[in-house]
């Protein structure tokens, strides 16, 4: 079970709803899929958002009423006002449902910056979130779940990282001297100049305390596809870069997340990355 949800969701739909104004009563659900591992929802607008399945959430995930509510409403989403029946089940405590209503969000997320980009950061097309982040010779970098491209390019560069997770299964046999139990959480963030943290923190309920572990200076970049593109409530928090994808063929994605894709199928086919990077405050004096 989840706790109540983060208030950077709650103040996430709270941006959506300034933005849009009476421009969200016209936005319905065209479509959503619950995939095996991403969840996507396209909208009436043709914009579409995507987040992460927690499907570790559906403890034995049988076809049984005690597993039913998990999504009680298969077959009744199309139609139905995007914002106030799904966007809101973001704030649920319910793994799949926020999943769902986390992906509506990110749809409308998207929608408002078509609508008005935000001034404070600066969108990059088709660039990936980790060489978006400035890592040094020397840095300590700490990675937040095992997100499978990091620790790669971490690896590949012979740069010295720790992985909080919370399942060292995730992990190869190389890399489990790396390994931290997320338990040390409050030791090990404190310590990073840099630290990257996957989007799943959102479903999990652990984001709003690890950003506030990370010390002032550290460079703080949050990534995948379950990370919004409006980004008010992640740099109120300390986060630097934003690294999440953008749907260029809704029909298509979606598609692909219905017959088990991920990340490997859909980037560069149907959703593209892109970076969202704070910008320098006027005045400021680059290090």
């Amino acid at each position: 079970m989840h706790s109540e949800a983060p208030p950077i969701l709650h103040e996430t739909l709270g941006a959506i709803r300034e933005i849009l104004g009476a421009e969200l009563d016209g936005i319905a659900v065209e479509r959503a899929v619950v995939g095996l591992f991403f969840t996507g929802v396209e909208l009436s607008n043709g914009i579409a958002g995507a987040c992460a399945t927690p499907i570790k959430t559906i403890p034995e995930a049988v076809c049984c009423p005690s597993s039913a509510m998990a999504m009680p409403f298969p077959g009744k989403l199309r139609g139905r006002p995007a914002f106030d029946t799904l966007a809101r089940e973001a704030l649920g405590d319910n793994g799949i449902r926020r999943a769902v209503g986390i992906a509506a969000m990110n749809a409308l997320a998207d929608t408002c910056w078509r609508r008005r980009p935000h001034p404070e950061t600066e969108l990059r097309l088709g660039i990936d979130a980790f060489d978006a982040t400035e890592i040094r010779p020397g840095d300590t970098v700490v990675v937040v779940g095992a997100f499978v491209p990091f620790l790669r390019e971490l690896k590949r560069r012979r740069q010295p990282f720790l992985v909080l997770e919370r399942d060292p299964a995730t992990l190869k046999p190389e890399e489990l001297p790396f390994f931290r139990p997320a338990e040390q959480a409050t030791t090990v963030v404190p310590e990073a100049d840099v630290l990257l943290i996957t989007g799943t923190t959102l479903i999990n309920d652990t984001l709003e305390e690890l950003l506030s572990l990370a010390k002032p200076t550290a460079r703080v970049t949050m990534v995948g596809p379950t990370v919004s593109l409006l980004p008010d409530a992640f740099l109120r928090r300390g986060a630097d870069i934003l690294g999440t994808v953008r749907i260029t063929d809704p029909e298509g994605f979606l598609d692909m997340l219905a017959e088990g894709g991920s990340g490997y199928h859909f980037l560069g086919r149907t959703a593209q990355k892109v970076v969202l990077v704070r910008r320098p405050a006027v005045g400021a004096v680059a290090a």
